[in-house]
């Protein structure tokens, strides 16, 4: 459960076009007051007319980058939350445009953990992305191969050095 109670009562926003994602969602956030949106309009109608401390936008389905535009100009923190759109470019393209982290949808169980350490380094004056690399890199290697990173090898090497204080 919930480590130092950082996500208890923290308004949240989740976007997903799948009922059973916002579903389990909504259940693994029991700590959090939840709202959900099935569609981009619903979703930016919700972040244009309400406070939220964080949103966790699915990118396919819902148009989630023009979500994070919204999200970003409203000061709200928005974790990308992927399945379709799961790539080694999809997760640059996540940090260069302003997300707090990216989450495959196969670690969506762990959706807490990813949550409580933005907030955590929030607190610290951390990146947001600091512990993202502990948490995902060995899924990537899995996913991706062990040379994931070679695409971009001079974003990588400064996203080490941005994420490291």
């Amino acid at each position: 459960m919930s480590e130092k109670g950082l996500l208890d009562g923290k308004k949240i926003l989740i976007v997903d076009d799948e009922p059973d994602v916002l579903e389990s969602l909504e259940e693994l956030l029991p700590m959090c007051d939840v709202k959900k949106a099935s569609s981009f309009d619903t979703a930016k109608e919700l972040l244009e007319s309400q406070y939220f401390d964080m949103a966790v936008l699915d990118i396919m389905g819902v148009d989630g980058y023009k979500l994070l535009e919204i999200a970003k100009e409203r000061k709200i923190i928005a974790v990308m939350l992927t399945a379709h759109a799961l790539s080694v470019d999809d997760t640059v393209k996540s940090y260069k445009d302003g997300a707090a982290s990216y989450v495959p949808k196969d670690e969506m169980a762990n959706i807490t953990d990813f949550l409580e350490d933005i907030l955590e380094a929030r607190e610290k004056g951390q990146n947001f992305w600091w512990r993202w690399l502990d948490r995902l890199g060995t899924y990537y290697e899995k996913k991706f191969g062990e040379d994931w990173q070679k695409n971009d090898e001079e974003f990588w090497e400064n996203f080490r050095n941005r994420i490291n204080w």
